[in-house]
């Protein structure tokens, strides 16, 4: 049966993979790994022989054709990554989107993902959040990335390795000021914690202790408020002469619009 599955594996404990995806793992032709050696520790643990095809970051572009050219063919593939599930912040989005544009069925299994893992258990707003993953080692690149989240409301999340986790909150704290911040450590596994802090403390922390194990950074949104201005004026008229108004008054375009809009809604209700 030409399909691409995409199948969540372990982040850490090995108990953590599904009935599903085991029987997945056993029953498709071939398994699209990013590393071959990692997945094939994985397989043999399950006890699953199988055929391993190398899909990774530098060689997505060549290797995602042969993949489709397989299924299209009739054989049926198995998408994993290291840890995880495929395609979220990994070149697996690609293949997945190679698949579509071919008209190639893609099945997706729920199963093990870093990010949900670490916001559930944050203490953090769980009900809007962001999902960042890695921050760009290009310093430009990072501060423009950064600069853009500065007004974000939702929660926020980061992965990070542990040998760039100082510079990232540095670069937090500079981008955002004082704000609450949970790091997730070494999730699932036996030294898996969960530090729930402020980012000026969590710097002072890592000042002298150092980093361990890959990092989920789940941080606060923003939560000034936008100052709630006075529309308390004449906005009778038509939308486009009240909103000249409302703009003397010192509202942006776009407010003074919106205040128009308000005040005629709300005399057609009267």
């Amino acid at each position: 049966m030409s399909v691409l599955y995409i199948v969540p594996t372990p982040i850490g404990n090995l108990g953590d993979i599904t009935p599903r995806a085991v029987e997945t793992l056993s029953n498709v032709s071939f398994v699209a790994a990013e590393d071959t050696r990692v997945t094939l520790r994985l397989l043999t643990h399950l006890g699953i022989k199988k055929s391993l095809i190398c899909y990774q970051e530098h060689n997505k572009l060549t290797r995602g054709g042969d993949i489709v050219s397989r299924i299209l063919a009739g054989e049926s593939c198995a998408l994993v990554t290291d840890a995880g599930t495929p395609a979220i912040s990994d070149p697996g989005e690609m293949l997945v989107r190679q698949c579509a544009d071919a008209g190639i069925t893609v099945v997706s299994l729920p199963g093990p993902c870093a990010a949900i893992c670490a916001l559930s258990a944050s203490g953090l707003p769980t009900g809007r959040f962001c999902f960042e993953g890695f921050l760009s080692m290009n310093k430009k690149s990072r501060r423009e990335h950064l600069a853009s989240l500065k007004d974000e409301h939702r929660t926020m999340i980061f992965y990070e390795a542990p040998h760039k986790l100082r510079s990232t909150l540095d670069d937090l704290y500079a981008a955002f000021g004082d704000r609450r911040i949970t790091l997730c450590r070494e999730l699932t596994k036996i030294h898996e914690e969960f530090i729930r802090t402020t980012l000026s403390k969590a710097r002072e922390l890592y000042t002298e202790l150092p980093p361990r194990g890959e990092y989920v950074l789940v941080l606060e949104g923003s939560t000034e408020t936008e100052e709630v201005k006075d529309v308390s004026f004449d906005l009778s008229g038509s939308s486009k002469e009240a909103a000249a108004r409302a703009r003397e008054k010192g509202l942006s375009r776009n407010e003074a619009y919106r205040a128009s809009l308000r005040a005629k809604k709300e005399g057609s209700e009267e």
